[in-house]
């Protein structure tokens, strides 16, 4: 099995900076893409930030995001700077994962952040 369990999120004022954790674990052989969504109008999930393994950054907004990752612990962040009201959202973990002698694409249960004055 892989579990995904995000952390980080609540409620939060709108500027500053926010920082979501996501760490995998189980019985995962390696890890590919890793990667934070969140619900979007029209769309199942968007995408907020992807990182490879190499720790190659992509982001959907540029400027405002930062994305990392640590191999070595299967974990991966993503900052948020400048807050906004728009980033109010449930935030999710996504990684493509080796495991049961196949790639996959695995899910955390999400974590909610609020960005509200």
């Amino acid at each position: 099995q892989v579990q995904l369990v995000e952390s980080g999120g609540g409620l939060m004022q709108p500027g500053g900076s926010l920082r979501l954790s996501c760490v995998a674990s189980g019985s995962i052989i390696s890890i590919g893409l890793m990667g934070w969504y969140r619900p979007a109008p029209g769309k199942h999930r968007e995408l907020v930030a992807t990182i490879t393994s190499a720790g190659r950054p992509n982001y959907a907004e540029s400027g405002r995001f930062n994305s990392s990752r640590d191999n070595a612990k299967n974990t991966v962040s993503l900052q948020t700077n400048r807050r906004k009201p728009e980033d109010t959202a449930v935030y999710y973990c996504k990684i493509r994962g080796f495991y049961g002698g196949a790639w996959n694409d695995y899910w955390g249960q999400g974590t909610q952040v609020t960005v509200s004055s």
